[in-house]
């Protein structure tokens, strides 16, 4: 059997994002957003059980055995940390696993706009990072922890699912905790956080009314909030946030999220022109008092137009932001119109 690390590390020196594992076929590695079969022989029933068991502690595995699915954290001392997902499926056990840097993400490094530092530097309120599965919105998160940690001195609860990247305490006091570990839920973690005397709380994923609801307390409250949705873009977050609460509170929501919004940077990762890497590609809505009213109003449709033309306050749509990429050779017009293909498909 080849041992897990030794996979993992192939994957690294691959520069692999991820890395699944199931019976029947050789470690199959995602390079540059597409799937390549490794060498070797194909991994066997047994095996697989194996390598999961000597991932997980005595606890976790009873938590497999018992649902299914395990979502967990693991690192190979200096050379990287990974996100894991560990399932059954027809009966025997599979493994889909994210790599995380050891080196904590810097705004510059990942390409982010510098109109987003704004964002990391208010006070209060709430920001959104939004966009499908595995298109970074972890990691703009971290690198927006990053810039904080290294320039001001607060106090930052994050609420993960697992914990990804480990921050260090520089300028700020940074209280990491996972959801299944260290809390029982983002909802229970983050109520508990309003009483840990927090500066800025980061949500790794809003998944239910209750967590929405804390999250907009928290940010009117004092609290900078800094949270992910899986929405493909900005109106449709917005609208995500509102649909979640019963329509008798709708009038009231719109009335908060007009109040409390920042901004909303939503994102895709997109092949670069020689296909060794992905690129970020974001859409950036600032909420304006303009922007504010159409919440209020429920006119949030119209929001996409106020995105259009304001590139006065730093805001951009992912058009506007991928035609750029392309302007200076960075991406192919191809992967813009593969990308519109699919959009108008997952739109009929």
């Amino acid at each position: 059997m080849e041992p897990i690390n030794d996979i993992l590390e192939c994957a690294v020196n691959q520069h692999a994002s991820d890395v699944h594992l199931t019976v029947g076929v050789p470690p199959v590695y995602r390079i540059a957003g597409q799937l390549r079969r490794g060498t070797g022989e194909p991994l066997q029933a047994q095996e697989m059980e194996s390598m999961v068991k000597n991932l997980l502690t005595t606890k976790q595995w009873d938590h497999l055995v018992t649902h299914g699915e395990i979502d967990f954290s693991y690192s190979i001392t200096t050379i990287a940390r990974f996100r894991i997902n560990a399932f059954r499926q027809r009966g025997r056990y599979s493994i889909a696993t994210r790599f995380i840097s050891m080196d904590v993400p810097s705004m510059d490094g990942l390409g982010l706009p510098s109109c987003i530092r704004n964002f990391a530097d208010q006070k209060q309120g709430l920001l959104l990072v939004t966009g499908p599965t595995g298109t970074g919105k972890s990691t703009t998160l971290a690198a927006f922890i990053n810039h904080i940690n290294l320039s001001q001195y607060r106090h930052i609860i994050t609420l993960e699912d697992p914990i990804e990247y480990m921050h260090s305490h520089m300028c700020s006091i940074i209280d990491q905790r996972e959801v299944g570990i260290d809390t029982m839920s983002f909802a229970q973690g983050l109520r508990a956080a309003l009483r840990q005397d927090p500066d800025i709380l980061l949500v790794g994923e809003m998944r239910d009314l209750e967590t929405v609801a804390i999250a907009i307390t928290a940010a009117e409250t004092g609290h900078l909030v800094l949270a992910t949705l899986h929405t493909p873009d900005a109106p449709q977050s917005i609208e995500r946030m509102i649909d979640v609460f019963p329509a008798v509170q709708h009038q009231q929501i719109r009335t908060q999220l007009a109040s409390v919004l920042i901004g909303v940077i939503s994102q895709r990762l997109i092949p670069s022109i020689t296909g060794d890497e992905r690129v970020l590609a974001t859409e950036i809505l600032v909420n304006t008092p303009a922007v504010a009213n159409l919440i209020r109003l429920q006119k949030v449709h119209q929001i996409r137009s106020m995105i259009q033309t304001g590139s006065l306050y730093g805001m951009q749509t992912m058009d506007m932001c991928l035609h750029q990429l392309v302007q200076a050779g960075v991406i192919s017009q191809t992967e813009i119109d593969q990308l519109h293909v699919l959009s108008t498909k997952s739109n009929m």
